[in-house]
Parts: structure tokens; sequence; C-alpha cells
């Protein structure tokens, strides 16, 4: 059944790029038809936009990750309390770096929307595209400054400079864009209100970097307000979203339902998302946090010839004896962001179709992904059998859990508007909507278990947590036997026999139509 349901899966998925090129191949064959001369030979010098986005991607998400190292790399005393440092020290930088890795995101989902509705682009696009990106990639410098120096007001200053110029740059995109109406997606193109739409996507583009420009002013002023100001441009689009909502409901006014090809740039909960660069960005993060792990072995786990001439007489295996529990600690760290991302796969070959509520649940995520560098130091940074060692690992299971929680998060948020995001396998009652949700509980059940041991048990040592990381995979592999015995025992209790001796859920499960027919 297994093998049956991945097929359809794989072939509803080639359903849908079949169904999309003929699209863009009609799209643009009605179009050129529209066109002047003059327009066509614009257009005919413009090209598609995905190696364009592959790259911004890919360059977005490893900003956003690296910007986890001046946390990952504080070095401690192994005297020195970690609950003091944590409150001393972690607690500034870990804020300041989930405020920056949320900003750079929302940057990223605003070009996502950008792109969205330029959807070719030519030479003077990309080029202002790579401008884009190369105030971007600085951002990491200005972190780092904010982090290292937070009471001093340059940091935040430069970085609401490069926010500002960025939002400009994306402003320049959009006016550039509808001087040349070839480049625009089809429904703008035939829209008889161009004006509209342009400056509907000006106002929204603006709106972080005037936000940005009162934080800036305000560290003159009182530079703790400027971190709040930074914060509410992460949060700001919900909250107005939800007092709306709240306001409609207090005066009794229905709320009308706006169309699909509507909800882009709006601050819409299910405004549509590119399902390809959700997974795209988040592939990226995935990587760059397993990448910076064999980093950090490379940079302090390789010993010194003189020092293996000396103190190991020439035998190197010796030497790296005393790095064992730093390897384990690497294998059991990438064990679970390989894990993580294995779930997040999962969870994006049932999705249909991405929301900017399910994108925001991704980005918290992904932030604590790229927290697990920061896991992994500390796990091997202290004395065995110390307090330490313990609240090391418990922060490492803070970080798990929310990874995953988060995770969950996307998927209950996608049950609510399930018919237009999600496969019917996992919608309620679907073959695969157990299993599923099994998948996604696996990890933050496995860290919250984990974190209560180590208020138990006072011997609970780094070692054995990160063997417990690498046994989570073989927990995976029994995951939908475990899920399907837990489902016949429910059946054989619950559910009603038939005259012929099967349970009623299973035939009304063999009687559902099948999923190729469904989705064509």
């Amino acid at each position: 059944m297994a093998e049956n349901n991945d097929s359809e899966i794989i072939e509803h998925h080639d359903d849908e790029e079949m169904e999309k090129m003929n699209r863009r191949r009609n799209d643009s064959q009605s179009f050129m038809e529209s066109v002047t001369a003059s327009e066509r030979d614009g257009y005919s010098s413009t090209q598609s936009s995905h190696r364009l986005l592959a790259y911004s991607d890919a360059l977005i998400s490893i900003i956003a990750t690296v910007m986890i190292l001046p946390v990952a790399h504080i070095k401690f005393q192994d005297s020195e309390e970690l609950t003091e440092s944590i409150q001393s020290l972690l607690t500034t930088k870990i804020a300041v770096y989930l405020m920056t890795f949320l900003i750079v995101t929302v940057a990223w989902a605003a070009h996502i929307r950008l792109f969205q509705v330029i959807e070719r682009i030519d030479d003077t696009l990309a080029l202002l595209n790579l401008a884009c990106m190369m105030l971007i990639t600085f951002l990491p410098y200005t972190f780092s400054l904010m982090a290292t120096f937070p009471n001093n007001t340059l940091g935040i200053l430069l970085f609401c400079a490069c926010v500002i110029v960025i939002g400009l740059v994306q402003a320049v995109i959009v006016l550039y864009g509808f001087s040349r109406p070839f480049l625009l997606n089809e429904h703008i193109q035939m829209s008889e209100n161009q004006a509209y739409y342009r400056r509907h996507i000006l106002e929204v583009i603006m709106r972080v970097p005037i936000m940005c420009f009162f934080a800036g002013i305000f560290a003159f002023i009182y530079f703790k307000l400027s971190y709040v100001l930074l914060a509410l441009v992460i949060f700001i689009p919900y909250i107005s979203q939800a007092m709306k909502w709240i306001w409609t409901k207090a005066i009794g006014t229905r709320v009308e339902e706006t169309p699909d090809s509507m909800l882009f740039y709006t601050y819409h909960p299910s405004e549509p998302l590119s399902k390809e660069r959700v997974e795209a960005f988040s592939d990226g993060v995935y990587a760059i946090v397993a990448t910076l792990l064999i980093l950090d072995i490379c940079e302090d786990n390789v010993p010194d010839p003189s020092v293996v001439k000396k103190q190991y007489d020439g035998s190197l295996i010796a030497a790296l004896h005393e790095y064992g529990p730093e390897y384990l600690a690497y294998f059991g760290s990438f064990a679970t962001v390989g894990l993580l991302w294995f779930v997040h796969h999962s969870l994006f070959l049932h999705v249909t179709r991405a929301t900017r509520l399910m994108g925001l649940f991704n980005t918290f995520s992904l932030a604590f992904i790229g927290g697990l560098p920061l896991a992994y130091q500390l796990t091997h940074e202290f004395p065995r059998g110390s307090r330490n060692e313990l609240e090391a690992i418990q922060i490492s299971c803070v970080i798990i859990f929310f990874a995953g929680l988060f995770q969950l998060a996307m998927w209950v948020t996608a049950l609510f508007t399930e018919r237009e995001t999600l496969h019917p396998y996992v919608r309620h009652g679907g073959r695969e909507h157990a299993f599923m949700l099994a998948k996604l509980l696996l990890y933050p059940c496995v860290a919250l278990g984990t974190f209560f041991s180590t208020c138990i048990l006072s011997r609970f040592s780094s070692p054995i947590f990160h063997l417990m990381q690498i046994a989570v995979p073989f927990a995976f592999l029994l995951l939908r036997l475990m899920v399907q015995v837990a489902l016949a025992v429910l059946r054989w209790l619950f559910c009603p026999k038939t005259p012929n001796g099967r349970s009623a859920l299973v035939e009304e499960e063999d009687a559902r139509v099948p999923f190729t027919d469904i989705v064509t």
C-alpha cells in the first residue's frame, strides 16, 4: 500500500508539472499575440527567472543561517555557571539572532511576492536583484555589531540602513517591471488598472523601510525601543489582520472572500507563497546547518603534528581518541538535522499550496534549526557529570522541541484549509493522516521526554543524549508499523464488524475514489 501511495503522489506531482508547463505555454502564446512589435522584441530579450530565484534563495538561506556563528562560538569557563552565562551574555545574543533571522526571512518573503508579480527578467532586473542580494549579505556584519555591542547605536543604525536601501531597490524593481508589462504575470498584464497594482505593491514594500527608519531615529533616543520596532516589522502584519478580524466580528459585518488571484501582496494568512521557493529556502538552511557542524570539527578537532609526536608518540589514533565526545556529538547532531529535514520533506510532499501563515511557522522552525550548532557546541563543552552538562542537554532539547513543534504547527494550519493545501491522503480521515501526525509528533515527544529525564536522572550525560539522537532513525523505520498496529487495535476495540468480518472503517477506506482519479 505504501508503494502505491508513493507512486500516486509522484504521479500527481508529474501531472502538476505538466499542467503548469501547458498553462505557461498557452499564456505566453496568448500574450505574444496581443503585444506590439516593439514589445515582442523586448520580450525576446528576457529570460525565465528560475535560476535567479534559485540563486537568491540559496544566498538568503546561507545569510540567515550563518548569523548563529557569533552565538555558537562563545567560549565558556568550566567553573562558570551556564545559567548565569545565559542570563548575562547568551540571552541578548540569542534574541538578536532570532530577531535578525526573522527579519531576513521577511525580506525573503517579500522577494517571493515580488517575483510572483514579475515572472520574467532582463539584464537590468538581474543586476538590480544582485544589488539587493549584496545588501542582504552585509546584514550578518551588522548583526555581529548588534550582538557584540548591544548598547551601541552604530550596529542598529547600519542594520536599519541596509534594510531601508533593500526596500528602495525592490521599489525600483517594481517601477521598472511595470514600465515593461511583458515582464509581469498574466493577471496584471491583462488588467486595465495596473496603476492600482503598482501603487498597492509599492505601499506594501515601503512599510518595512519606514519602520526601520523610525527604529534608526529612536536609536538616538531610547535604543531598546528600536528593537521593539524591529520586532514589529515581523509581527505587525499579523497583528493588523487579527485586529481587522476582531473589528469585523465586533460590528457584525461579513468579510468578503478574496479570490486567489487577488491574494498576492496582502497580509492575509491564506496569501499563497511559492511552495517551490519555500522548499528551496528550507533545504538551504538545513544544508548550511549540517555544513557548520563539520566545519567546527575541521577547525577544532584536527590535532597538531608536534603535539601528536610529543604526547602520543606519533600515534594519530591515540590523539584522535581524545576527540571521541566531539565525534559522537557530530553524528548525533547531524542525525537530528537530517531527520528534521526528512520530516519537513515528508510534510511538503503532501502540501499542494503553501500559505503565508504556514511560511511564518516554517520560519520559526528554521530559526530553531539554525540554533543546532549552538546545541552541538554546548553539549561537549563541559565536563561529564557537571551541572552545566545537564543544562546544555536541556537547552538542546528545547531547541529540538520547538523546531519540531513549529513543523507540527504548519501541518495543523494546513488542516484548516485542507482542501486547498493538502493531498487527500493526509486530510482528516485520510489513509496517511495518522502516520503523518506520528511523524510530526515524534521529535517533540522525544525532546520533551529527554528534557524531563534530565530533571529526574542526575547521571544523564551527553554521550547518552547523542546516542539517543543516533537511535531516533530506527524509531522512524518502525513508526509505520507501530501506527498500523495502534490503528488495528483501535479498530478492533471501537469499530463495528460488517457481515463479511471486515471493519467498517476498512471498507470505507477501500470504497474511496482512487487518489489519481481525485486529482485528475
